[in-house]
């Protein structure tokens, strides 16, 4: 099973995926558009053209995870605008929002680092 951790690097690809492709295509959507090396431990989430599905590819260090979640009623309704990069960089705790098929954005949680005062 896979859990994203706070410490884990997640990429989100901001066109759509061709969603008959499996590990070893999306593994080279990877290194070829997103510019990032697919055994880099990176999670890597695609969509697909109509928003009803999600795909993940990441690497454990012993082989790939491909999970796909198909919402059974409606779209994804958020996933980020076309830009000058490939992909948009996510916090865990908002990949959680957007698998629940919410709004990544307006999911305000903790800094990732914060400096540690020690007289508190």
């Amino acid at each position: 099973m896979i859990q994203v951790t706070p410490h884990m690097r997640i990429l989100v690809a901001v066109e759509p995926a061709d969603f008959r492709r499996g590990i070893d295509g999306l593994a080279r959507v990877c290194r070829e558009i997103l510019h990032r090396d697919p055994f880099s431990g990176w999670v890597f989430v695609f969509r697909s053209r109509r928003g009803k599905a999600i795909k993940i590819l990441v690497y454990d260090g012993q082989g790939f995870w491909l999970c796909q979640k198909r919402l059974s009623k409606g779209r994804f309704r958020w996933w980020p605008a076309s830009s000058s990069s490939a992909g948009s960089a996510l916090e865990a705790h908002q990949l959680s929002v957007l698998l629940s098929g919410g709004d990544p954005d307006a999911a305000k949680g903790a800094p990732a680092w914060r400096r540690v005062d020690p007289r508190e």
